[in-house]
């Protein structure tokens, strides 16, 4: 594997040069959410310069959201094969690239492959392997790292419009794109400080003939209960998540909010959402709720579907600030939490391939729910009805999660009292639980997740007696 690609050590450091990982990270989530809702900024110039409509020049943003979640899996095998640090210097220079090259952009379609296809192919290969390093530095304090990382998107999203701002009114859109594009040449600069963490040195006895060999791709994750309730949920979830805040700005103006204050209620949303995310990961990482961190994922999830069923109806600018504040707050619990659920569910050794395939199945649910939420207002001239729609969606998605991960909870603390002699079946259900994938060392499994370590509580008591019986037969023998 490459050079900052994922190892297997004695633990997480949980702090040293783990906090510039973070750093690192933070910025690199920064990008990838706040820079494709930034562009927008531009998007009146460029409808003037190339005489288009904005349905067509949205598309910009739309394809790059697309690539930033729907090339999970080509993110997650180059990873594998090339390590973390590679693929996100390749990424920062693919990023930067097509924002320079649109900027000489004469039609619409060039401006789709430069500032959509290639900068949002490059803020993929950013965004994968930064929470990839992440999870391999962090396990203590991983929930209060993710939240904090997760922080990124509502900081850069609030400065990054305004810049954008200042300048199209300086340069242009195209010295915009520019400047733009050597501002993300920071990305590479992120890349360069995700060096592997320190572990133990190789073994005397592992020789090339020997090692395992890894996959590209480990499809063998999708039969994990655990990853399936996840990947469920977060489909639900990303079909009405962001319909809301989407929506947000002209559903205020309906109601007969100033231009003004309508888009300062998305100011609202931001500020409460970098609150949020940090202390929400802290509230995570305390030691009586971490066990527990899919249900409180739940909490968020029906909270913030509450929060829009009771809000469909908010028509005056007080009651859609208390709905500012109300969503930010569920809105940043989510976001903080979603990825410390997906790391102990599935493990550090499955977390690239596992984030390679949620993220492409939540491409395919963004592409699903806010434009078929666009078309019902434009059918039916009301925004109520999506409102309720979205809130049913995010609310069904948490009492999901919840119910789903207990269920899956209570057929793991079932499955060793089954029949069979005592070690023996428990050998057979974890065989054919991990098919043919690689088998992996205890200590590279997360503790957080109450399945495996139910199951792997089962595997390792016939260990011990099996590797003590080799000496015996083999003495017998001479």
């Amino acid at each position: 594997m490459g050079a900052g690609g994922p190892r297997r050590g004695e633990g997480p450091p949980d702090g040293g040069w783990g906090w510039v990982v973070l750093g690192a990270c933070f910025v690199v989530t920064g990008f990838a959410y706040g820079f494709p809702k930034a562009v927008s900024v531009f998007f009146r110039a460029l409808m003037r310069d190339f005489g288009a409509g904005y349905s067509d020049t949205a598309w910009v943003s739309s394809i790059m959201l697309a690539m930033l979640y729907g090339t999970g899996p080509v993110s997650s095998i180059l990873v594998t094969r090339f390590g973390c640090r590679p693929v996100m210097l390749a990424g920062g220079l693919l990023a930067s690239a097509g924002m320079i090259l649109a900027s000489f952009a004469t039609r619409l379609l060039e401006l789709y492959l430069t500032a959509g296809v290639l900068t949002g192919l490059g803020l993929a290969l950013n965004f994968q392997p930064s929470l990839i390093m992440l999870g391999l530095y962090f396990e203590r304090r991983r929930p209060l790292a993710n939240g904090l990382a997760a922080a990124g998107s509502p900081v850069f999203l609030s400065a990054l419009s305004p810049l954008g701002q200042q300048l199209l009114e300086r340069f242009g859109w195209r010295g915009g794109f520019l400047l733009l594009g050597g501002l993300l040449l920071h990305c590479c600069a992120c890349g360069a400080v995700m060096r592997p963490p320190p572990g133990p040195g190789p073994r005397p006895e592992a020789t090339p003939r020997t090692r395992p060999r890894r996959r590209l791709l480990d499809l063998a994750v999708c039969t994990d209960r655990a990853f399936a309730v996840y990947a469920v949920t977060k489909f639900l979830m990303a079909l009405g998540l962001f319909v809301p805040a989407i929506l947000l700005v002209n559903y205020a103006k309906d109601a007969g909010v100033p231009d003004t204050d309508a888009a300062f209620l998305l100011s609202i949303v931001g500020f409460v959402d970098i609150v949020a995310r940090p202390a929400c990961g802290a509230l995570a990482g305390l030691a009586r709720l971490r066990p527990h961190v899919p249900y409180l994922f739940s909490l968020a999830l029906l909270a913030n579907g509450l929060t829009d069923l009771s809000s469909a109806r908010a028509r005056s600018y007080g009651a859609l600030v208390a709905f500012c504040i109300a969503f930010g707050l569920s809105y940043g619990m989510v976001g903080a939490l979603q990825f410390e659920v997906l790391m102990a569910a599935v493990g550090a050794p499955r977390f690239p391939s596992a984030l390679g395939l949620v993220l492409l199945l939540e491409a395919v649910a963004v592409l699903i729910g806010p434009p078929s939420a666009g078309r019902l207002v434009d059918a039916l001239k009301n925004y109520e009805i999506i409102f309720y729609l979205a809130g049913s969606e995010v609310a069904l998605a948490g009492v999901f999660m919840a119910v789903a991960t207990n269920c899956c909870l209570r057929c793991a603390k079932a499955a060793p009292a089954g029949p069979g002699t005592e070690g023996g079946a428990s050998d057979t259900e974890d065989a054919e639980a991990e098919g043919d994938s690689e088998p992996l060392p205890v200590v590279a499994e997360e503790p957080g997740n109450l399945e495996a370590l139910e199951v792997l509580s089962a595997q390792g008591e016939p260990t011990e007696p099996e590797t003590e019986a080799r000496p015996r037969l083999a003495a017998e023998s001479v």
